[in-house]
């Protein structure tokens, strides 16, 4: 039986989780105006890099005393800053729900050596975070880019914890609410919700942890590119646009560029609103096909952004050949690129619902799935 295929198409396919859409209406010619062949330290590249930390804060509404810096290595590069320097002095928490926090609790456990508590949930659910001690240092994904899940609000975390939290944040900052006073260490990269270009990490530090920085010196050596203090004060530089290394000027540029369109989109709000209206475009028409289903088991949990798909259907033979032919099928047909489900993720589909995909183009691929799902079915 053959299916037709729907006559409407996206406009734009990529639905990728990381590198993301660029920004709808992107071309190169915005970026004329980085500074090519300059050096970072002259005074155009750092004001390049002061206006780059300034928008990311008032876009995301970091409080004034946190601070904000680029650093290499994009969000990977942030978080292993943060848990090489900071962890130690106090007992610690790893929490793990997906792919990249199962990495941190191997970093934390088997590279440094850490005794460490490990609390996991499996894919499509989050830990209870009522049953965590934050007296303890805290490390968790906020959103959980391979899993589909994330944490709903920082309720359980208490504004008198002893220990500090630091938090994954890179396919959540600037799709959802992060509660700055919940957390001290927040980590981003560029590629997902603005859909900039890759290579380069956002570490914000509250106050609580920059006084870790310059109380306390890990036990094991720490490589040149993970340093943020000397003389046990903390490099003020780094948070001011003195970058660790060279960065890229027109990375930097396509983020400015990027900035500049959150703001005039509305600023945060606005960027929530597009990333939620995404969403629910996908999980609406999960809701109403028996066959599919969202992976997040609670729709409280359920992300804005990386929103993950399994099938349920009986008639489906083996669940990975099945999935991976259904999003080859996509890809294909010039509908969807990259939706195949994360390499260590349940089998399904991964659909990037952030802000810079339009809603239009969410809802058109809808069809899409289904056409692609009854043709698969039937090729068995």
């Amino acid at each position: 039986m053959a299916f037709q295929a729907p006559a409407t198409r996206p406009a734009n396919p990529r639905f990728s989780s990381g590198p993301c859409a660029k920004i709808p209406g992107f071309s190169l010619d915005m970026l004329s105006d980085a500074p090519l062949g300059r050096s970072h330290r002259a005074a155009v590249g750092k004001s390049k890099l002061a206006e780059a930390i300034d928008l990311t804060r008032e876009v995301l509404g970091v409080p004034a005393d946190y601070r904000i810096g680029i650093v290499p290595a994009s969000d990977t590069g942030a978080v292993e800053m943060a848990l090489w320097s900071l962890l130690g002095p106090r007992p610690v928490e790893m929490l793990a729900w997906e792919s990249f926090g199962e990495g941190w609790v191997t970093d934390v456990v088997k590279q440094l050596k850490i005794h460490a508590e490990v609390k996991k949930a499996p894919y499509g659910e989050i830990v209870d975070l009522n049953t965590v001690d934050f007296d303890k240092d805290v490390v968790f994904t906020w959103n959980g880019t391979t899993s589909g899940v994330r944490v709903p609000n920082g309720d359980a975390i208490p504004a008198n914890r002893q220990g500090l939290t630091i938090c994954d944040a890179t396919s959540a900052a600037f799709a959802m609410d992060l509660p700055w006073d919940k957390l001290d260490v927040v980590t981003f990269s560029w590629q997902k919700v603005l859909g900039g270009e890759g290579g380069h990490g956002v570490l914000i530090l509250s106050p609580r942890a920059v006084e870790r920085l310059e109380s306390y010196t890990p036990s094991w050596p720490l490589p040149k590119i993970f340093r943020m203090t000397k003389g046990g004060k903390l490099i003020e530089g780094i948070f001011k646009g003195e970058t660790i290394n060279t960065p890229s000027m027109l990375c930097v540029e396509d983020y400015l560029v990027s900035l500049k369109w959150a703001q005039n989109l509305g600023g945060l709000k606005a960027l929530i609103a597009r990333s939620e209206a995404n969403a629910k475009a996908v999980t609406d028409f999960a809701a109403t096909r028996p066959w599919i289903a969202n992976l997040a088991v609670d729709p409280a949990t359920a992300s804005c952004t990386s929103v993950c798909l399994k099938f349920t259907d009986d008639r489906i033979k083996d669940d990975a050949a099945f999935a991976k032919a259904v999003a080859k099928r996509l890809e294909k047909e010039g509908v969807a690129l990259d939706v195949a489900a994360y390499r260590d993720a349940p089998a399904g589909l991964r659909i990037w619902c952030g802000a810079t995909v339009e809603t239009a183009d969410v809802a058109a691929l809808m069809p899409w799935i289904e056409y692609a799902f009854n043709t698969e079915i039937e090729a068995q």
